[in-house]
């Protein structure tokens, strides 16, 4: 061997085993926390409780305020550095009594539906209200019958989500719209009410619920969601029997705004505490099922991450943080009050991570980042390798989230398996037991990875 590469290999060789070691190290200490959560069952346990004795956690709702207090006290329990509230002002919407909707044909009879009220709607009163049908695709389709065709007549919305599409988000965004803004469009054309197909691919008698949105500048009038097979059916009837008639009742109503909470604990950095990494999901949910999927999973997820570092003993560099949002799901109203407050506080985040795509099995993370930050997050490849996360890309992170964007901080979403989540969003299915224990605890392991390395080599 050349005597001068024998004396570099021989120089360089402490040098090889520091890096080495350094790299088993982390390796090792990653190992644990996922040995951890996959061999103590917490975040399992304190999902059930949240799902099963508090329920549905619609902002606003005595069961919402429930929630504040057991998070809380979950984190309390912990031994964390602080836990506070942060309040919040949130919206008051009530769903009422179970909603009904029936059509009835002169030629093929009569038929209950499955239905639901879309959140923020305003209610058809105690009589209730009965009316033709008109069927369209899209708001265009709108404009093409005209108010002369629409008005006094109840609008069904039937595009379905795109079940070819392998990421159902991408078949969930391509028909949300129709629910989001459907009443307000068919409004303008002196519609009487709407009634709109569940934003899901899947098939089955789940009505799926999830926030609409009304104008000033038109009436508002009342909009319900019907389950994927009846959509089908009613469909199908109407093309049979083109006048037949729809009743639909609805009692519920738009309440003054109340207050609420974000649920906020923390451990404190070691070297940089006044530099942040937040982890976090949130902490309402719809009102028909249990919020278990949505988003009970990530935000019991990000309190875990916080488990994980105590169990471990480990010290972060930095500040490591986890939010239990409110009021994601109507208007975010916690979102922008922990973002406001950042700003008012001059705090410095690292970077923001969210769960709420489910707790299936995870993938990875989506980055709202600079190149260099998502290349750095890249070349972590060997550490997440033996965990199976594989999608590690630029792309969105999540809406609570979303506010704390500028420059320097890392927006990051947790990405999940997403073939079966919208059979659960926003319906009456999304329950506890839809939930795999042990895809549960990688979610939340690999966002404490992904923490860990942020918080040991920086971005």
């Amino acid at each position: 061997m050349n005597k001068k590469l024998m004396l570099f290999l021989i120089l360089a060789m402490p040098v090889f085993i520091q890096v080495s070691s350094a790299q088993d190290k982390d390796s090792l200490a990653i190992r644990k926390m996922y040995a951890e959560a996959l061999t103590n069952p917490v975040a399992y346990k304190n999902l059930e409780y949240l799902c099963t004795k508090i329920g549905g956690r619609l902002c606003g709702s005595v069961k919402a305020e429930e929630a504040v207090r057991y998070v809380r006290k979950v984190m309390q329990g912990m031994g964390l550095d602080s836990v506070f509230l942060q309040p919040v002002i949130v919206n008051h919407w009530e769903r009422g009594d179970k909603e009904s909707a029936r059509i009835v044909s002169s030629t093929k009879g009569s038929l209950d539906l499955h239905v639901c009220a879309l959140g923020t709607s305003i209610g058809t009163g105690d009589a209730g209200l009965a009316a033709e049908i008109v069927e369209v695709h899209n708001f265009n389709d709108l404009a093409v019958i005209g108010h002369p065709g629409i008005e006094g007549k109840i609008v069904f919305f039937n595009r379905p989500a795109d079940g070819s599409r392998i990421n159902t988000f991408e078949a969930y965004g391509g028909s949300v719209d129709q629910r989001a803004r459907g009443a307000m469009q068919a409004a303008r054309y002196g519609a009487l009410a709407v009634i709109v197909r569940s934003a899901t691919p899947a098939h089955d008698n789940f009505p799926h619920t999830g926030v609409q949105h009304y104008a000033d500048s038109v009436q508002a009038i009342p909009a319900m969601a019907v389950s994927t097979n009846d959509a089908d059916l009613l469909s199908s009837w109407l093309k049979d029997d083109p006048s037949l008639k729809l009743t639909m009742k609805m009692n519920c109503r738009k309440l003054p705004d109340v207050p609420s909470s974000n649920v906020i604990g923390e451990i404190r950095g070691s070297e940089h505490p006044e530099e942040v990494i937040l982890v976090g999901g949130h902490l309402d949910s719809w009102d028909l099922g249990e919020g278990a999927h949505d988003d009970g999973c990530g935000m019991i997820q990000s309190v875990e991450v916080l488990r994980l570092y105590k169990a471990m003993g480990i010290k972060p560099k930095h500040t490591i943080r986890a939010v239990a949002f409110m009021d994601e799901e109507i208007a975010q109203e916690g979102g922008k009050a922990y973002a406001d407050e950042a700003r008012e506080k001059s705090e410095k985040h690292i970077a923001a991570i969210e769960a709420d795509r489910g707790g299936d099995t995870p993938w990875g993370f989506s980055i709202d980042a600079t190149n260099e930050q998502v290349d750095k997050i890249k070349s972590w490849k060997p550490y997440f390798k033996p965990y199976y996360l594989w999608f590690l890309e630029k792309g969105g992170s999540g809406v609570d989230i979303k506010d704390l964007k500028s420059p320097g901080v890392a927006l990051i979403g947790l990405v999940t398996d997403p073939q079966r989540y919208f059979d659960y969003h926003h319906s009456a299915n999304d329950i506890f037991t839809n939930v795999n224990m042990r895809e549960l605890e990688l979610g939340a392991a690999a966002m404490a990875e992904l923490v860990y390395l942020i918080d040991n080599f920086g971005l």
